[in-house]
């Protein structure tokens, strides 16, 4: 079992930077960019993700190198809770718990990833 943490300022998500379809589409999934968008303060909500797919590779650094971030796509569930949903890029039997939370200030994850249900303590 490994965990990755990250935490990031929201500020760094600003216009300029929200506004850069480059940058946008090197990090977020075209649903993930829906998602951020379809909010009050999509910034918020970018910084969440991001900081979710750094801690999720952080979390797979001994079962995977060289993940890329839109690979590890960060969708919510008809609850809203969030889940990793791994496209393009095969994991051999990983499974990922998330945690994502934001201030107005900050925003910060935390993914726990696992092999087994007898490797992770949930």
């Amino acid at each position: 079992m490994e965990i990755g943490i990250d935490i990031i300022e929201i500020e760094k998500f600003d216009e300029k930077i929200l506004s850069k379809k480059n940058f946008l589409n090197k990090v977020y999934t075209e649903k993930e960019i829906q998602y951020c968008n379809s909010k009050s303060n999509p910034a918020q909500h970018f910084a969440a993700r991001f900081a979710a797919k750094e801690a999720a590779i952080k979390a797979l650094s001994n079962y995977a190198n060289n993940v890329p971030l839109t690979s590890l796509e960060i969708l919510n569930d008809d609850q809203g809770k969030p889940f990793i949903n791994i496209k393009n890029f095969k994991i051999e039997d990983i499974k990922l718990k998330i945690s994502i939370s934001h201030s107005k200030e900050l925003a910060i994850a935390i993914v726990i990833a696992y092999k087994s249900k007898s490797e992770c303590f949930m």
